[in-house]
């Protein structure tokens, strides 16, 4: 079906789309139910495509989504907060006092996957890990691959995984289930049986849920299912390729859904995928909807591994406006900028390499925080020892020093994008400020005289947010 829009309301760029613009424009095309809809962005027809360009205008679009991110970054990053400060009494305080307002973390998902925590070389690089990983990033992607989280049946991996969202919660940091379901690889034990395999799976998606609840809220439930068909799939894992191909990838992915879901209803489900193009929505978006086309899915996880050649501002942007038209969230589940050369004696840091990185990664984080549609970046891997393929895919090195990537990246996310500021109390109490959604303290007087509260804030917030204030005990 060819998607027509009404003369001189064409979509504009991926924030407006987002806004009220997409709602009213999405209106008008009366004849499409969502599921046409889905089709028609899956196909990439008509206005919903996304046109091949020229380098020279590529790098114009670079500049000019480059040239608008900080005014979108105020608009969809930022709010106005109002504040009523309550002392430990339940009066209000005073007004004309000054109160210092410190935001202590992001609402926005700046993470990384954590599978070397407590598992470096030496203890001292350990303390190194989790000392820099805890001072950047506020969300961590924790591994469930069958294949290893289950080597032999019935015998898990659960004491890790205790150990890694036990450090999580110390540190303030979310947890992620990463993935599910993946036939990638499979283990020894598997039964011949398709249907007896399929079984098992969907056994290890509801127990692995409804384990880890409260620990694990949000999770990649299928991996990579547009191309589950591959010849390396189909050599790695044969018995789970067979059982999704009987059963058919539309109902496998359905059914994974349900069954997390059944597990927990307040989970944050994604789905999760290497493909950018059309066959992403056409082989799985479409297909993973349920009663009235509602989809099944919390979050569109779309993974960024740029191991050969970085994206570029306009390819990232152009991503970003495909996907936000499914009206979910969009997370960016595994991103990778090297920061050296492959040579002929391996994969190796370079001084240049690193430059570079850092520069790439600055652009690229800046457009996804500023694109309405990401609610989240994850990074793929924290250092270099022991990363993916043996490339220098790390923000840290493989002796746990800092890259410029990981200063520059601090720089912006506990920098640039975080709200330091005073203000002076007024009547009953209150007070406003223009801040980044997250989490608050805030401090009133000094010494024994010292009061200080914490406070969430959000673009969905009540205003004005009331915040218990207590007595600071030395």
């Amino acid at each position: 079906m060819t998607v027509v829009w009404p003369a001189g309301e064409e979509p504009r760029s991926g924030g407006e789309l987002w806004g009220a613009q997409r709602k009213e424009i999405v209106g008008k095309v009366r004849t499409m139910n969502r599921r046409d809809f889905f089709k028609a962005a899956a196909a990439g027809t008509a206005a919903l495509a996304i046109p091949a360009r020229s380098r020279a205008l590529a790098r114009q679009e670079a500049g000019q989504v480059l040239e608008g991110a900080g005014e979108r970054i105020e608009r969809y990053r930022m709010g106005r907060a109002v504040l009523r400060l309550v002392d430990p009494r339940g009066q209000a305080v005073r007004a004309g006092r000054s109160v210092r307002i410190e935001q202590v973390g992001h609402k926005f998902l700046f993470g990384c996957n954590i599978f070397k925590l407590g598992r470096c070389r030496r203890p001292e690089q350990n303390a190194a890990y989790e000392e820099l990983f805890a001072g950047l990033l506020n969300y961590a992607t924790l591994p469930f691959y069958w294949w290893h989280y289950e080597r032999s049946k019935g015998q898990t991996n659960d004491a890790l995984i205790e150990e890694m969202v036990r450090w999580c919660k110390e540190h303030g940091v979310t947890a992620k289930g990463h993935p599910l379901a993946w036939n990638w690889g499979e283990q020894d034990w598997l039964p011949d049986d398709p249907e007896e395999v399929m079984k098992l799976q969907m056994a290890r998606i509801e127990r692995c849920v409804r384990r880890f609840k409260g620990g694990i809220d949000i999770w990649d439930v299928v991996n990579e299912a547009t191309g589950y068909d591959r010849e390396e799939a189909k050599r790695r894992a044969p018995r789970l390729t067979e059982a999704i191909r009987r059963m058919g990838v539309g109902e496998y992915v359905r059914r994974a859904f349900r069954t997390a879901r059944k597990a927990n209803e307040d989970a944050t489900l994604v789905i999760n995928d290497y493909r950018t193009d059309a066959e992403y929505g056409r082989r799985v978006l479409r297909e993973l909807v349920g009663r009235y086309d509602r989809p099944l899915y919390d979050a569109i996880g779309i993974q960024s591994h740029m191991h050969g050649r970085y994206w570029g501002a306009a390819r990232t942007w152009d991503v970003c406006d495909r996907f936000a038209v499914y009206d979910r969230p969009l997370h960016f589940t595994e991103t990778t900028i090297v920061s050296g050369p492959k040579t002929a004696r391996g994969w190796v840091t370079t001084a240049e390499g690193e430059k570079a990185q850092a520069g790439y990664v600055t652009e690229f984080y800046t457009v996804l925080f500023s694109h309405p549609a990401v609610e989240a970046i994850t990074w793929w891997d924290f250092t270099d020892q022991g990363a993916w393929r043996g490339a220098p895919a790390g923000l840290i090195r493989a002796d746990m020093t800092p890259k410029p990537a990981y200063d520059q990246l601090k720089a912006l996310i506990k920098g640039r994008w975080w709200t330091r500021t005073e203000a002076e109390l007024g009547p009953a109490g209150r007070l406003s400020f223009r801040g980044f959604f997250g989490r608050y303290k805030v401090t009133v007087g000094k010494g024994e005289q010292k009061l200080t509260g914490k406070f969430n804030f959000d673009k969905d917030a009540n205003l004005p947010i009331e915040v218990q204030l207590a007595q600071v005990r030395s």
